[in-house]
Order: structure tokens, then sequence, then C-alpha cells
């Protein structure tokens, strides 16, 4: 399940504020206003839950970031609160629904924000710019993470990192992978694209990066088709 969305068209907006299965996937080129209001929704009802079970990974995934991070996914702010007051973070969250609560969370949490609305496939920075990008339930929804994935190298500093939290495919003759096969189509549909089982830790391992570090593990407390998940820690 993803806690934002993402690829969407390559609109500008701007706010600085200090306040392999053979499955066929349905292809969201572009966000419905209708579940994009629904996701928003529904994310800010889930901030609660979405904390309780994945905060104390996040807490440590996230610790010692720099002053200024890029956040992909951006979506309601759920992250915010784990990052160090003052941070600035560069939000790419194209769902404009998402926008106000995400400002919101932005005042609650101290953080300065400058939210732009491109999609990930393109991300509105100069190359070698950051120092760190970070993303949680995202990668799951582009349409084209390998492209992504050559983004944030680009915008990566030498040195600079990518770190993400990602529900993942299971074991391919497990039950949970067979769950993940059943419900793909509503699912995705359901939630902006989201893919149930992603292999997202060979695409990082095949990205380029200098050093890639993965962590595998299974979150019990999770919906059946995003139980296996993995944490990532890549350097440019």
């Amino acid at each position: 399940m993803p806690e934002h969305a993402t690829a969407s068209p390559r609109v500008r907006s701007e706010e600085i504020a200090r306040d392999g299965t053979g499955v066929h996937a349905v292809q969201l080129a572009h966000p419905n206003p209708v579940r994009g209001r629904i996701n928003a929704t529904f994310f800010q009802c889930m901030d609660w839950y979405m904390h309780w079970k994945y905060g104390a990974l996040k807490r440590a995934l996230f610790a010692e970031l720099p002053d200024t991070i890029v956040e992909l996914g951006a979506g309601t702010g759920a992250n915010f609160r784990y990052l160090k007051p003052g941070t600035k973070v560069i939000a790419v969250e194209p769902n404009h629904h998402m926008h106000s609560a995400l400002r919101r969370a932005a005042r609650r949490h101290d953080v300065e924000l400058d939210i732009r609305s491109a999609g990930a496939e393109a991300i509105e920075l100069e190359s070698g710019s950051v120092e760190a990008v970070v993303c949680s339930l995202v990668l799951c929804t582009v349409e084209d993470p390998a492209e992504v994935m050559g983004e944030v190298k680009r915008v990566l500093a030498p040195g600079g990192r990518f770190l993400c939290l990602e529900h993942v495919t299971a074991a391919p003759t497990s039950l949970v992978a067979r769950v993940q096969r059943w419900v793909l189509r509503p699912w995705q549909w359901f939630f902006e694209g989201c893919h149930t089982h992603r292999d997202t830790g060979t695409l990082l391992r095949g990205a380029g990066f200098s050093d890639v570090r993965i962590e595998p593990f299974t979150l019990s407390t999770a919906f059946v088709p995003i139980r296996p998940h993995i944490l990532a820690r890549c350097v440019r």
C-alpha cells in the first residue's frame, strides 16, 4: 500500500513555507481526480496506523540526514515527524490533493517546505545538487522505477545517499505471492498504480550505486499483499 502518489504530468508548483511475473499491470499515466482525493483522505486518516506500524523503522532510517533533503512522494507529510526541526524538504508530490495536508504537517513539525508537482521521473533539480533523497512506500507506484533511479542518481552529489522503505515481492511459490498476483489489478487501480509485487531490491542493486545495503523484513501487521518489505541505504 502506498503512502503517497507518484508519477504525474510535469506541472510546476512551488511553495516555500515554514509554518517479473507476466501479470498485466494497470497503467495510470495521469492521476485520477476522484482517486486522488480518496487517497489523500485515506492516508490522512491512516496516519496514526502508519506511524504505529513503521515509526521505529523510519526513525532509524532517517536519522542523521542533512539539513536539506528531497522526498519522493511526500504525500501528506507522514515522514516529517522523523526529521529534525528546521529541515528543508523539497517534496516531490504530484497529487495536489495532498498538498494542504503536506503544508499543515510542515508547520506542525517545523519543516521548511518546497513542493514540486512534477513526478519522480523528472525531478526539477540541478544535477549533483542534493546530499540525500528519501522515500517510503513510493517505488511501488512509479510507472518506470529504473527511470526514477536514474533521476535520483542524477540529482545526488557524489557520496550522496538514497534511503527508502518499500514493500516488495514475496517468495514466488508462497501464499503471499499468490495473493499479490490475485489482487494486483484492483489494488493498483485503487491505490494510484501501486504494484503489489515489484522486485525493488534487484532494481536497487542494478541501479549503479557505489554501495547498496538492503535489509529484508516481514511486517506481520501489514495487509497480506504487502507484508514483505525492505529497508535500503544506497550511496551515489
